[in-house]
């Protein structure tokens, strides 16, 4: 199989059920996604493997996700085939929430984005995550998708923070407190 193809050559692609412009919402959307899951790959080539164990195998199946967020936001219309994007996906992220938050100290202020290296790149696809999911809200304006890829999108966020904090407290560097923050956080129940 060659890797080249030819067919986007006048600037349309192939997607789920037809035909669109390169530039099409729906094309920036799933490229966004896809943006995210590279740099979640270079944030996770950072982590120690042993430090890191279970967010490693968190991670790789967060990158097998979002190829599925892409793939349902390639998607022209819902008959073309089912989404694979479900409610049980973004639960499943909440747990994972939830258990990596407890291993950081309480939270009261903004965070700076840094701190380690796997920190400051997880922060970086903190960021992506939430350009991608402009990008899913702009699409659903106008377009047909699986809203469940706009709320997996939202809760992803909330990991990547998350893990963030996870990545500098199991390497002894303190999260970096934005100075003029009011506390703004409630401690942990």
């Amino acid at each position: 199989m060659k890797i080249y193809t030819r067919t986007g050559d006048a600037g349309q692609t192939g997607v789920i059920g037809g035909r669109v412009d390169k530039d099409d919402e729906r094309v920036e959307a799933y490229g966004t996604v896809d943006e995210l899951n590279c740099f979640l790959g270079q944030a996770m080539s950072f982590m120690d493997p042993e430090r890191f164990q279970d967010l490693l195998e968190d991670m790789l199946k967060v990158q097998h996700e979002l190829f599925d967020c892409g793939s349902d936001l390639a998607v022209l219309k819902k008959e073309a085939r089912p989404y694979k994007v479900t409610a049980e996906m973004v639960d499943a992220l909440e747990v994972w929430i939830d258990k990596y938050d407890a291993e950081t100290p309480d939270i009261t202020r903004f965070i700076l984005p840094g701190g380690s290296q796997v920190s400051s790149a997880l922060h970086i696809c903190r960021t992506v995550c939430r350009r991608a999911e402009r990008r899913v809200v702009t699409l659903a304006r106008t377009q047909e998708i699986n809203p469940e890829v706009r709320k997996y999108l939202n809760r992803l966020s909330d990991l990547f923070f998350t893990i963030a904090r996870t990545a500098n407290f199991r390497e002894g560097v303190a999260d970096v407190e934005y100075e003029r923050s009011a506390h703004v956080f409630r401690r942990k129940s």
